[in-house]
């Protein structure tokens, strides 16, 4: 059966009716714009005879009387005031716009959103690791409320997140290093790179704490500090680490910095230092800023292995005994340092058993600075010499008694190649520069509770001492004056730190002898004499039986 052609107003009128309804639209738009003003006042006039009829609902009975014998008034006296009707009118209309606005508020804009949805994200990214499918009530689930995991948190004005308390559920295994690194991973991943994060871990509240701290002062430069005979500042730390500060002089301003204080001596449980660290990390500006600490009370001898000419200003120093770069002459130094603490020892223990005193040459603090000593150990092993390495067993194993100091400073590629003794008894440790976290724990023992940087500033990195807390780093700029491509404020600060230049002994006038030649010659010949008459005796004495 064919099929029938639509009607023609079946067929065309669905485009005459769509251009109908936006034709009609588009007048009603016009005429809204057009009658807005007449629309908006009598909007108002409606609002405000509401208002009055709740105003006229709320009034009590009795005041209603005088209430319209008020309004009859101004009435009144609106219509009798020249041009009182107008200026009513003006009024009203005025009102009536002002409350006929448009009152609807604009779509709010939330501040707070793009922080919001970092704080969502992060939750999100903590559930895998905190939530259990036996837990019946979890407090980590996909598509959860952040709000109670996060109850407080901060925000830098970058919008970074500076502050973060983390609450995670009682089964989670928080006393497993493991598990700690790799929520203290995500944290760090999340929450931005490029930062160092201090994470404190509340194992009895179940709550983390992700703090990011500040960037340690870089530009202290290398001045007197405040420290008692004995104390040895290796640089600055939090203010949350220590108890301690030093004023300081940096830049224009005076300022309290905490430090960290290594202490040696007698008393001292952390007699020796061990610094490692890359190449380029600011080994060799500790060991200057400890060198100039130490010339205030004592003595140093200095072994620069690395043979760069880093101590050079040290060279015909005051209290400076030897600035050695060669095999030979470190040989010898150790040599000498070692029989040295030897004779101390002796000296000390022969005036304990006399009920004395320990000698004054005994209390002199001596420091063995070593840069690199393991180079000699490869130089020794090709000549076919002793180990320098190996001097150090008696400076290592007895010094703290008789106030000799070693500080030994060494690369990461050569850490292999050091001494058991040398590792065994230096308690007090330092890394500079960057280093993973194996690296950090393998040298001090423990891991550190801040994120190490994969870039730092030369002499940033971490210390310990003994068995306490692993502390941030900051080695005051200590840079060798000579080199001209540090700042002229940095090497002047240096240059005013050094002893004064020792009179060299090729430098000293022999004295006028105090009798003439001739009588010198006398005196010769008169010794020459007697000499020979004693041998003559003595060979006769000897060629005598018995």
């Amino acid at each position: 059966m064919a099929r029938r052609p639509l009607p023609r107003i079946l067929s065309t009128g669905g485009a005459r009716l769509a251009r109908g309804r936006e034709l009609a639209r588009t007048a009603a738009d016009g005429a809204t714009d057009v009658l807005h003003p007449l629309i908006t006042v009598a909007r108002g006039l409606r609002r405000l005879a509401a208002a009055g009829r709740r105003r006229w609902a709320e009034t009590p009975t009795d005041r209603r009387g005088p209430l319209l014998f008020v309004v009859a008034a101004l009435f009144l006296v609106t219509a009798l005031a020249p041009y009182g009707p107008l200026l009513a009118a003006v009024a009203v209309t005025g009102a009536a716009a002002w409350h006929g606005r448009d009152r609807a508020p604009a779509a709010p804009v939330d501040p707070d959103e793009p922080r919001t949805r970092r704080l969502a994200s992060l939750y999100e990214a903590l559930v895998p690791y905190f939530s259990a499918a036996e837990d019946p009530a979890p407090l980590y689930a996909h598509g959860g409320s952040w709000e109670k995991a996060f109850p407080a948190y901060e925000f830098d004005d970058s919008g970074r997140l500076c502050h973060l308390l983390v609450r995670y559920p009682a089964y989670f295994t928080d006393g497993e290093p493991e598990s700690r690194a790799r929520i203290e991973h995500l944290l760090t991943a999340k929450a931005g790179r490029g930062r160092e994060y201090l994470f404190t871990w509340d194992e009895e509240g179940n709550e983390l704490t992700v703090t990011a701290l500040a960037p340690l002062p870089t530009g202290v430069p290398a001045q007197r500090f405040v420290a008692a005979p004995g104390e040895t500042v290796l640089g600055f730390t939090d203010p949350s680490e220590v108890q301690r500060t030093l004023p300081l002089t940096y830049g224009a301003e005076q300022r309290d910095v905490p430090p960290v204080v290594w202490r040696t001596g007698p008393r001292s449980t952390e007699p020796h230092l061990l610094a490692l660290g890359q190449p380029g990390s600011g080994t060799s500006t500790l060991l200057r800023s400890i060198a100039l600490q130490a010339l205030q009370h004592g003595d140093v001898v200095i072994v620069d292995g690395g043979g760069t000419g880093e101590y050079a200003c040290l060279v015909g120093r005051d209290g400076v005994l030897a600035v050695e770069c060669g095999l030979a002459g470190a040989v010898a130094s150790l040599e000498w340092a070692a029989t040295e603490t030897e004779r101390r020892l002796i000296a000390v223990n022969r005036a304990r058993q006399a009920g004395l005193a320990p000698p004054d040459d005994t209390r002199r603090p001596l420091w063995l600075l070593l840069d690199r000593p393991t180079s000699f150990t490869h130089l020794a092993a090709a000549d076919g010499r002793k180990d320098p390495q190996a001097l150090l067993q008696v400076p290592l194993r007895h010094g703290r008694a008789v106030n000799v100091t070693v500080v030994v400073a060494e690369q990461f590629d050569s850490a292999d190649v050091l001494g058991e003794a040398l590792r065994q008894h230096t308690r007090a440790r330092v890394v500079l520069g960057p280093a993973t976290v194996e690296q950090l724990k393998a040298v001090l023992g423990a891991p550190p509770h801040t994120t190490p940087l994969p870039a730092v500033p030369p002499g940033r990195g971490y210390a310990r001492l003994g068995n306490g807390a692993v502390h941030r780093l900051q080695v005051p700029a200590t840079p060798d004056p000579y080199d001209d491509s540090i700042g002229a404020a940095l090497r002047k600060a240096v240059e005013e730190l050094l002893p004064p230049k020792t009179t060299p002994a090729d430098g000293e006038t022999v004295p006028e002898p105090s009798v003439t030649e001739a009588e010198a010659e006398a005196a010769g010949a008169e010794a020459v004499a007697e000499a020979e008459e004693a041998v003559a005796k003595a060979a006769k004495a000897v060629g005598e039986p018995s």
